[in-house]
């Protein structure tokens, strides 16, 4: 059993900028992909950024490259998003996911590759 906690939501305006982290514990030695999905009251849940250890990469949604950027310690199995210049759009929770079969990170975006999930963290844009 892997369990998954995230921390770093909050408030922020747009343009602003904001990390979220997310730690691993449990049987986290054969998790090989870590990532972050959001869902928005009514909308289905969607990638955001993955990091792939065992693939040597990182994934992510169009709607974010160039503004987030996903990171991560292998050792520790933890990850961290950092949203800059943030949108109304970005608005959610922030869930974070952990993939124990290992791979290039190819489907690191399809959301039924993960086994466990995180209980979320609020992030709220405003305008």
């Amino acid at each position: 059993q892997v369990y998954l906690t995230e921390s770093g939501g909050g408030s922020v305006q747009a343009g602003d900028s904001l990390s979220l982290s997310c730690a691993a514990s449990g049987q986290t030695s054969s998790v090989y992909t870590m990532a972050w999905f959001r869902q928005s009251p009514g909308k289905e849940r969607e990638f955001v950024a993955a990091v792939s250890w065992s693939g040597g990469s990182t994934h992510y949604a169009d709607s974010v490259k160039g503004r987030f950027t996903i990171s991560g310690d292998n050792a520790k199995k933890t990850i961290t998003l950092e949203m800059t210049r943030v949108q109304v759009e970005d608005t959610a929770v922030y869930h974070c996911a952990a993939d124990l079969a290992y791979g290039d990170g190819t489907w690191a975006h399809r959301i039924g590759v993960y086994d466990y999930w995180g209980q979320g963290t609020q992030v709220t844009v405003s305008s």
